[in-house]
Parts: structure tokens; C-alpha cells; sequence
């Protein structure tokens, strides 16, 4: 705080304090103010201060110490009022101050406290002097405080040391007493493990016993089981031919009877299928009928080779069906996702079935139908027309394969067509034996 204002000839209003309040002689300042607060009107306050009026000295003192302070360096009618009001409360104390004659026995902060506010000659010298008392007190505390804290440390240190000395006695002997029971464990666990190494050797001893007995055992008990499984398969394969041989003596064919008398059905009507193509008379041949020439009405061979049919061409279906005992395989989603693939899978079956049906009540030739099972979501439910045959692979069967077994189930020299465009269906087939067609002329056929 600095004091600026002016005041009369021969008091202290021009004297200027050039360093801090000390905190003591603030705090004893502002409870000067504090105290004389309440005697002022509101009028007689600061504005800044008005809004405290009503509070009570201490909640004043410690909400508005700051603000009182300020006012107090600030306003001198303010300071002034305030020494007033200490007068009437202190007049000794403001008399003696007056007077240059401090009273010796009272508080070095009142004093300069009370200076501060009525400012009298020489307070500059009285507030500092009450600092550096205050500053001069409070250091011989601190090195009292000091010196007591050094002596207590002093004490806990001693203490401290006892106490580590009566602890490393006691450590030293209870290490020695480990150290002794250490070696005695030591020497009872050497035993141990002697122990141990030893029962160790005899357990892989009998163990390697135990796992020859039982590997022989497994190779006797496996022997047993192939045997039986042997036996097992033999009798199972002799009750199924037994059954088989039952049920072939029961419906009095077995099924290379069936084979031969379909190959037989097949050879008796390409003869008359032969007899009825070649138009052969009832008579004899002639010897004159040897010799080669060309008779009128007769197909030379530039004739044949002009009624030659394309590979593409539907005719050449009908003819091959033609044939006895023709048997039509027809690889299903081949067909149909050549001819209509944008239509869903079931009404690409049903629309290849119909067609079929038809085809086989034209033509009177046997037609199956084979379609991949691998695509199926669940069980179809499907009535198959009639002259055709509906079959799916089995899981992990697919269509093609399915079709080879068809094939290779025919006896040799039956006519057996193969519609499908996948070339590598059509090359096993062919090599089995059957006529492969394309897709294509299959769907120009039915169309």
C-alpha cells in the first residue's frame, strides 16, 4: 500500500511507505476497519464497500479484507472516518501515537496498525519497524521451531539406530539359524532325489513292461478285429447273394438275364428294323444279282452321299431314336441352361420334362433324365410324366458321373443316346459306347 494523499502542516499524510504491508499489520488493518465499519453510515462508505454493510464483523473481515484495504489506501475521507471511529474506541493508544510516544509494553503490530490509519508523524517508521519485528519474531520462531524439530530428529535417529542395531543382531542370528537349516534340508533333499532317481528308474522299468504288454495286446486284439471284421464281410457278402439268388429264383430272371434279353430284344429288332430298311423279297438271291452294276430306281453312291445329314440337324435325333430299343440319356441342366437359363430351376424342369414326354410318346424310345442333386436346396417333389424317367445324383455324385453309370449299366450294342454339350460327358460316353449329341439339337427337336 502507498500513501499519496495530502494532509495538514505537521502531520504524517505526507509521508510515503515504499515497501509492502507486512501481513501481520494488514490483517490488525483491516480488523480497524472492519470494527469501525459498522459505526459509518451507508452514505459515509465507498461505494465498492456498501454492499457489506450489513455483514458482521468477521464474515466483513473475511469476504470484504481485500476491498476495505484498497478503500482505505484510496479514499482519505474514508481513512479518515475510520481513524475517528478508532479514536473513540482507543483514545489512549491514538493519543499516545499523537504524542510521538508509542506506549513500550503494547503489540509492535497494533501499534504499527493504528499508525497506518491515523498516520501521525514518523508511522512510516513505525509500520516498518513493526515489519521487521514481525519478520525478526517470526524468523526466531521458525529457527526455535527449527531447532526443536532438529532435536526430535536427532532423537528419532538415535532411536532409529538402536533399533536397526537390535534388528541386525537379530537378523544375523535367525540368518544363521537358516543357514543351519538350510544345509539339513539340503542334506535331506540330496536324499531325496536320490530317492526319487531311483523309483524314477524302477517306474520307466515297469512302464516299458506295461506298454509291451499292452502294444501286444492291441496287435492281438486288432488281429481279432480284422478277423472278425473279415468274417463279418464274408458272411454279409454270402447272405446277399444268397438273397440275391433268392430273389432271382423268385421273379425267375436275374438281372444278365435281363441284360441278355434286352441285348437279344435289341439284335431281333434291328433284324427286321434291317429287313423292313433294305426292303429284302422273300426270294433267294441269284448268282446274276452278285454282279455289281447299277439297276434303274437303284441310289448310286452320289445319291447316298447327298441325303448325308449335319451333325446340328434335328433329323439325325429321329433317326438315331429310330432305332430298336433306343435309349435317350439327357443331361438336364445342360439342356435347360442352354436353351431358357434366365427361368428358375424348377420351371426348367418342368418345362424339359413336358417336352420330353412328349418326345418319348412320338418316338417309343425309353428317355431318362438326369439332373445335378447338388443344387437342390431340399427334396424335390415332383411327379415324373409319363415315358420318362427322373433321376438326381446323390450327394457327392454329380450329374455326369451319373450319366457314365447309366451308359456303362447298358449291355454292349444297344443304340444309347447322350444329349448334353459338356465335351467331357460326351468323349467318356463315347468311349463306352453311346452316341453323343449336342444340347442344341436336342432343344431343336423338342422345339
Amino acid at each position: 500500500m502507498v500513501e499519496s494523499a495530502g494532509g495538514g502542516p505537521g502531520d504524517g499524510a505526507a509521508e510515503v511507505l515504499d515497501r509492502p504491508l507486512p501481513d501481520g499489520v494488514r490483517r490488525r488493518v483491516v480488523q480497524i476497519v472492519s470494527d469501525g465499519f459498522g459505526g459509518l453510515t451507508v452514505g459515509e462508505l465507498p461505494a465498492q464497500l456498501r454492499q457489506y454493510a450489513r455483514f458482521a464483523p468477521n464474515r466483513r473481515a473475511k469476504f470484504a479484507g481485500n476491498a476495505m484495504a484498497a478503500a482505505l489506501e484510496t479514499d482519505p475521507l474514508f481513512r479518515q472516518r475510520i481513524a475517528e471511529k478508532f479514536r473513540e474506541v482507543q483514545p489512549e493508544l491514538a493519543g499516545a501515537l499523537d504524542s510521538g510516544s508509542p506506549p513500550p509494553a503494547a503489540d509492535p503490530l497494533d501499534v504499527a496498525a493504528a499508525a497506518y490509519v491515523l498516520r501521525p508523524t514518523g508511522w512510516v517508521k513505525l509500520v516498518t519497524a513493526a515489519g521487521e519485528e514481525a519478520q525478526r519474531a517470526d524468523a526466531e520462531r521458525a529457527g526455535e521451531e527449527s531447532r526443536a524439530e532438529l532435536e526430535r530428529l536427532r532423537e528419532q535417529l538415535a532411536q532409529a539406530r538402536e533399533q536397526t542395531r537390535a534388528e541386525t543382531e537379530r537378523l544375523r542370528t535367525e540368518l544363521e539359524a537358516a543357514k543351519k537349516e538350510a544345509d539339513s534340508l539340503h542334506r535331506k533333499l540330496r536324499s531325496a532325489l536320490s530317492d526319487v532317481k531311483r523309483g524314477e528308474a524302477a517306474l520307466r522299468k515297469v512302464q516299458g513292461e506295461i506298454e509291451a504288454v499292452r502294444a501286444e495286446g492291441q496287435a492281438q486284439v486288432s488281429a481279432a478285429e480284422s478277423e472278425a471284421r473279415r468274417l463279418k464281410a464274408r458272411l454279409s457278402e454270402a447272405e446277399a447273394a444268397l438273397e440275391a439268388t433268392r430273389r432271382a429264383a423268385r421273379e425267375g430272371r436275374s438281372v444278365e438275364d435281363m441284360r441278355v434279353r434286352l441285348l437279344l430284344d435289341t439284335v431281333l429288332d434291328a433284324a427286321q428294323g434291317l429287313r423292313r430298311e433294305l426292303a429284302l423279297p422273300p426270294v433267294s438271291v441269284r448268282p446274276a444279282e452278285t454282279v455289281d452294276a447299277v439297276e434303274p430306281g437303284r441310289m448310286t453312291p452320289k445319291d447316298i452321299a447327298a441325303r448325308a445329314l449335319s451333325e446340328n440337324d434335328p433329323a439325325i435325333l429321329d433317326q438315331l431314336l429310330a432305332l430298336p430299343q433306343a435309349h435317350l440319356v439327357v443331361d438336364g441342366y445342360n439342356v435347360t441352361k442352354t436353351g431358357y437359363p434366365q427361368m428358375p430351376l424348377e420351371k426348367q424342369r418342368l418345362r424339359l420334362l413336358g417336352q420330353l414326354s412328349q418326345l418319348a410318346a412320338q418316338t417309343g424310345a425309353e428317355v431318362t433324365c438326369v439332373f445335378d442333386g447338388a443344387e437342390l436346396a431340399a427334396p424335390v417333389l415332383l411327379a415324373p410324366p409319363r415315358g420318362v424317367r427322373v433321376l438326381f445324383s446323390k450327394p457327392g455324385v454329380t450329374a455326369d458321373e451319373l450319366i457314365r453309370q447309366l451308359v456303362r449299366a447298358e449291355p454292349p450294342g444297344r443304340p444309347v443316346i447322350v444329349a448334353s454339350t459338356d465335351r467331357e460327358v460326351a468323349d467318356g460316353v463315347a468311349r463306352a459306347g453311346a452316341r453323343p449329341v449336342a444340347s442344341a439339337v436336342l432343344l431343336k427337336r423338342l422345339t
